[in-house]
């Protein structure tokens, strides 16, 4: 295959990204876009096998093992990907984010030691950043992972003197990275990566749990330069096109989460350093609360005229996305006007609620974005919140110093009812408490989100 042939592929290849993008802009047309993608991906790999660079007799050296590692990725990607629940889908795009911009830096550090002292400047600058974003990107995203999976606490992290030796270990990367250029070695290479992977832990330790989406978004970002970077080095367009894709398409991502959360990026990435420390409140045991029973809720819901379905991760843990289907077409049947709240960050990941409301066929006309659905809950009769705890927590316009101060909410506790539903009084994700618990229009329905839906559809049935 000449190399004109191969490009045009590979070009190719890139209009079918382009075109993927586009079509996972709506949930009409998210399943051809991303098929079309996974198919760009698989011929750009393909091609790989038929062309041989200038100089060499065969397509591929190694080729033993290049089939034997795309085996094994195989063989342990797609049932990863095949089984792994709703819920741990944002750990597992972090994992697959930071494997991404790891390979990078390893694709990139290879090349470099090939050429040795043949590199241009571009090609040693352009190595330089592949290998530091690319570390950044794959340590901090397995911190992302483990806070994620709480493997480790979800709380920022913070510790005496942290912005100094995030300052330091920033200051220590760049001056590596001139080292690497002007030595043009093997060890400045390797002390660069070591650093570049610390980096990558302190950047994202003092991120709180509820800002972590956000995080994975910008790391997600970092892989795509890295990528992209990566293709500059290999002489690529495909990567350079793939990867300056993914890059923007994550940037603006991330603007746009930081601005749903209502707060700047420095804020969500270094706030937890000038944050003033909370009062400790009361006991949550001693504050009464006001329990119900499945044909309390049950009443409520059959007399109102409008509900507000708040979905959160609780109801992702327990699979309840079907019997909520199930609720909201037995209300809706009744003549109840039936819309659901989702937030920009519901769940774990953007888009976390609407796909998993997909899966139980939820009409996508019913979901409603923050900005459109809050100025209804003054008209709401009762707004039922399943699995959800941050995103409607006052806490956020009243307790200054909180994680989740500034971010903007889900405005419930505007609704003439308000029903939780609850395994336990555990705080969020954001580790807070909330006040609209206690409110006297709150009713607390504690139990796993499936099971107690099946109690309250069985109990409107009858009314």
């Amino acid at each position: 295959m000449s190399r004109t042939v191969y490009d045009l592929i590979g070009l190719s290849a890139g209009v079918m990204f382009i075109l993927a993008l586009k079509g996972l802009s709506h949930p009409r047309t998210a399943r051809r876009g991303n098929l079309l993608g996974a198919l760009g991906a698989a011929v750009a790999t393909f091609a790989v096998f038929f062309y041989a660079p200038e100089g060499s007799a065969l397509p591929l050296n190694n080729l033993g093992w290049i089939v034997g590692a795309i085996a094994f990725g195989v063989v342990v990607g797609v049932p990863a990907a095949r089984r792994v629940q709703m819920t741990a889908m944002p750990q597992l795009v972090a994992l697959f984010n930071g494997v991404g911009g790891g390979a990078a830096a390893l694709v990139a550090i290879v090349e470099y030691l090939k050429l040795g002292a043949s590199a241009s400047t571009g090609v040693v600058i352009a190595t330089v950043f592949t290998v530091l974003v690319g570390c950044v990107s794959f340590s901090g995203s397995i911190i992302t992972f483990l806070k994620l999976q709480e493997l480790m606490t979800t709380r920022p992290v913070v510790f005496p003197g942290g912005r100094f030796l995030i300052a330091a270990t920033l200051i220590g990367t760049v001056a590596s990275s001139v080292w690497v250029v002007d030595s043009l070695g093997t060890t400045p290479l390797l002390v660069l990566a070591g650093l570049s992977l610390l980096f990558g832990v302190l950047f994202v330790l003092p991120v709180g749990g509820a800002d972590v989406p956000i995080v994975i978004s910008l790391l997600n970002a970092f892989t795509g330069l890295t990528v992209a970077a990566g293709g500059y080095v290999l002489d690529t367009t495909l990567l350079i096109i793939a990867g300056t894709l993914v890059g923007a398409s994550g940037t603006i991502l991330t603007r746009l989460m930081a601005e749903a959360m209502g707060r700047s990026l420095f804020g969500t990435l270094f706030g937890a350093f000038t944050a003033k420390p909370q009062e400790a409140g009361a006991a949550t045991e001693s504050r009464p609360v006001k329990s119900g029973t499945p044909d309390d809720v049950a009443i409520l819901l059959n007399y109102a005229r409008r509900v507000v379905i708040v979905p959160g991760f609780g109801l992702a843990v327990a699979q309840a996305q079907h019997t909520v289907r199930e609720l909201a077409d037995l209300l809706t049947a009744k003549g109840i006007d039936v819309a659901y709240g989702i937030h920009p960050v519901a769940g774990r990941m953007p888009g976390h609620m609407n796909v998993l409301l997909a899966e139980a066929n939820v009409p996508y006309e019913q979901l409603s974005e923050m900005d459109e659905v809050n100025p209804t809950f003054p008209q709401t009769d009762v707004a039922l919140i399943i699995g959800a705890n941050d995103v409607v927590n006052p806490a956020a316009k009243t307790t200054p110093g909180c994680p989740i101060y500034g971010m903007p909410i889900l405005d419930v506790s505007q609704a003439g009812n308000v029903i939780f539903l609850k395994r336990s009084m555990r705080p969020g994700f954001a580790g807070i408490e909330n006040e609209l618990l206690f409110d006297s229009k709150t009713t607390l329905l504690f139990g796993d989100a499936k099971a107690s839906l099946t109690k309250v559809v069985s109990a409107l049935k009858v009314l």
